[in-house]
């Protein structure tokens, strides 16, 4: 049976799905989002990694070293190069983090926090929620 919230990459060879409705979702200007994103922040959340399940494909990954100095996998379409999700994250264990943007259907899960302000570009407006300069601990 179908999860609730389904997926997928560009070209549809990725899907994935999950049944949590995310509550840390963040809108995140650090130099890794915007360079992984192409554009000014990246929008995610978090979901739980034993709700998370790849439906089809396989995505291909990219390790990186974040600000903390712990790795991540940046997971992506080896198709058509859709950033998808976050996983083995060394600051947040057992959880996945998912593109915004890779769901079918985003209405309703809007940002509850900015992160890395610090870098956020001066024009950019942003949403009447709670602001961090780095990661909130």
């Amino acid at each position: 049976m179908a999860k609730k919230h389904t997926a997928r990459c560009a070209c549809g060879a990725i899907t994935f799905e999950f049944d949590t409705d995310p509550d840390f979702i963040a809108d995140c200007y650090c130099l890794d989002c915007r360079k992984a994103s192409g554009g000014m922040m990246a929008t995610w959340f978090g979901v739980p990694e034993t709700d998370f399940t790849l439906t089809s494909g396989k995505p291909k990954s990219f390790r990186y070293t974040a600000d903390s100095g712990k790795f991540l996998d940046r997971n992506f379409c080896p198709e058509c190069g859709s950033r998808l999700f976050t996983s083995n994250l060394g600051a947040f264990p057992g959880m996945v983090f998912v593109q915004l943007g890779s769901l079918d259907n985003p209405e309703g899960i809007e940002p509850k926090l900015e992160i890395f302000t610090k870098r956020r570009l001066k024009w950019v407006k942003h949403p009447d929620v709670p602001q961090f300069t780095d990661m909130p601990t």
